[in-house]
């Protein structure tokens, strides 16, 4: 505020400047034209100015003005800036002293109030403690009692369902309706029953029949061709010169072309394949023009067990289904070596030169797929038959690839179910 006159008296100053008659015209700002004198003083020009000539002069009269006003109001703002934060300062410094004085009286005072709390506290806690722990206990007895009682209805909601779907299934396959006939057990895999302890010897078998061939646990479940579904094997080495690969499939369709596993490199994408062609399953090893064909081999909503066995040594390539040989070829690749730093994929093909890419969703496998194995040489008949049955355990793991043990990893809308 003190600034304001200031301002006024330099904006009046200015003005009455600017009103002087400029009549001598021989002298700009206390100084003598020498534009319009001579040095033997006689005028080179009239020694009136013409208007235009006025005009110009007082412009520029009027700009220095102008310059001289800033720099008078920059250097009044600057002075009340300094002002101001002198100000500032000083209350800053006045009030951190403030709140130190009061900071230091609240903190003698919570520690004063600090010396008789502490055991009425530890007395009250020993209360509350002793109350929640009987209250968690009685909790606890009740949510055990209605566990049991949930226990026992679900126990024998599950025996009324399976006698239900039992008798449905036998009045389906009387019928004769395929639809029907697999409908059932459809629908038992997909929730995975479990076996009940009753005494319905009916109901049990028709359960058993339903769950994972040869005691598996596990399956890998492909719900729709696609692209994305598949999943990825990572064994620990792929060299190989003599193999044995052994697998349960249960395909819900097939076509032309759909793939149960493949093993390939950047160089050649067919080192290793397994595929199904409708009906029938097809081995080949190197490339796709040595294949072995077994025709009629799987049936589509049923479990097969297939297993493909090649060496190097006579290139013999044999396909086994369900323990029995189905097609066997000789002079297959004879004396190479399957190289590792390959992919090795379940229900996919990569038919392209790029990881994660060249996928093809025609080529892709839908269904279920559980004991896959691999070897690092030619079984014996006696275990390729031993595989295949049903009854016998899943302790004859693969020494490249084990079931349970070696990492798959799902991809897309693959999972894992277990039984």
């Amino acid at each position: 505020m003190a600034a304001f006159p200031i301002i006024l008296w330099i904006l009046h100053y200015v003005i009455c400047i600017l009103a002087t008659d400029y009549e001598d015209v021989q002298y700009i700002n206390g100084m003598p034209n020498k534009i319009s004198v001579l040095p033997d003083g006689s005028c080179r020009c009239q020694k009136e100015l013409t208007k235009w000539d006025k005009l110009f002069v007082m412009l520029e009269d009027s700009q220095m003005k102008q310059n001289m006003l800033q720099h008078a109001i920059q250097e009044v703002c600057r002075v009340d800036c300094r002002r101001m934060q002198s100000e500032v300062h000083q209350m800053t410094a006045a009030f951190a002293d403030t709140a130190a004085r009061a900071v230091e009286r609240a903190m003698l005072q919570l520690a004063a109030r600090a010396d008789w709390r502490p055991a009425y506290k530890v007395e009250d806690f020993g209360k509350s403690k002793t109350e929640n722990e009987s209250e968690q206990k009685n909790t606890l007895q009740q949510l055990l009692t209605v566990t049991q009682d949930l226990s026992v209805r679900l126990q024998a909601l599950e025996v009324s369902w399976q006698k239900a779907m039992l008798v449905t299934f036998q009045s389906s396959s009387q019928d004769g309706n395929e639809l029907a006939q697999r409908k059932p057990e459809t629908f038992l895999d997909s929730f995975g029953p479990k076996r009940p302890g009753g005494d319905d010897a009916e109901t049990q078998r028709c359960s058993a029949t339903h769950m994972l061939p040869s005691g598996y646990e596990m399956a890998l479940i492909f719900p729709m061709r696609s692209r994305t579904i598949y999943a990825s094997v990572h064994p620990d080495t792929m060299t190989l010169s003599s193999f044995t690969a052994s697998v349960w499939v249960k395909a819900s369709a097939s076509q032309e072309k759909t793939v149960v596993f493949s093993y390939g490199t950047k160089r050649n994408p067919f080192e290793i394949q397994l595929y199904l062609s409708r009906s029938s399953a097809i081995f080949s090893v190197h490339a796709n023009t040595s294949r072995a064909v077994a025709h009629n081999a799987v049936s589509l909503g049923e479990w097969s067990h297939l297993c493909a066995s090649w060496d190097s040594g006579h290139g013999n390539a044999t396909l086994w289904v369900n323990g029995q040989v189905a097609a066997s070829l000789s002079g297959v690749a004879v004396g190479r070596v399957v190289p590792d730093r390959g992919l090795l994929q379940l229900g996919q093909e990569k038919n392209g030169c790029c990881v994660g890419g060249g996928f093809d969703k025609n080529l892709a496998f839908a269904g279920k797929l559980t004991g896959f194995n691999i070897w690092d040489r030619v079984l014996s008949e006696h275990e390729i038959q031993s595989l295949a049955s049903r009854e016998s355990s899943r302790s004859m793991a693969g020494n490249v690839v084990a079931w349970g043990v070696t990492e798959v990893q799902a991809h897309g809308s693959a999972t894992f179910i277990y039984h």
